[in-house]
């Protein structure tokens, strides 16, 4: 069991930034960033759900168990 993100997903549909603007539009690194993305880390709970109200989702959108 593993937790997944949809953010590439997210980034590519739905906001059509390049990962480095996606970045800085959710005020982070773009190499924690690349982190998340690529599911070698995950963000703290806190900084899930600060990302989860700006792109206005809930937390179960972006990162899901698989």
């Amino acid at each position: 069991m593993a937790i997944k993100s949809r953010l590439k997903e997210i980034r590519m549909k739905e906001f059509l930034m390049d990962p480095g603007e996606f970045a800085k539009y959710l005020e982070v690194d773009i190499k924690t960033y690349s982190g998340w993305e690529h599911n070698h880390s995950r963000p703290t709970l806190e900084r899930a759900i600060l990302i989860s109200n700006k792109l206005n989702k809930d937390v179960k959108e972006i990162w899901y168990v698989e």
